[in-house]
């Protein structure tokens, strides 16, 4: 798999007002990000959890610690079926 890497700047502020350091706080950066663009529906549960840089079902098992539903695009997709079935 190729990886780009990204260079976010932080300041030393926000570190120092998380209590926390470089590694820990681009890991966690990471996470939300993934975390996020799932919720969108911009990437697919696998696709985040390459971003977040851990397995498809670690990453579906934190989504509730930030109150994401983990099926959320498939039952979706599945109200969209029923909709037009019912037409």
């Amino acid at each position: 798999m190729t990886t780009r890497n990204i260079v976010i700047e932080i300041p030393e502020k926000v570190l120092l007002a998380e209590k926390t350091d470089e590694v820990t706080f681009a890991r966690e950066l990471r996470i939300l990000a993934a975390v996020k663009l799932y919720e969108m529906g911009r990437l697919s549960s696998g696709r985040a959890a390459e971003l977040a840089g851990m397995s498809r079902v670690e990453f579906l098992l934190i989504l509730g610690r930030y109150n994401v539903f983990p099926f959320q695009s498939e039952l979706s997709d599945l109200e969209s079926k029923r909709t037009s079935l019912s037409r």
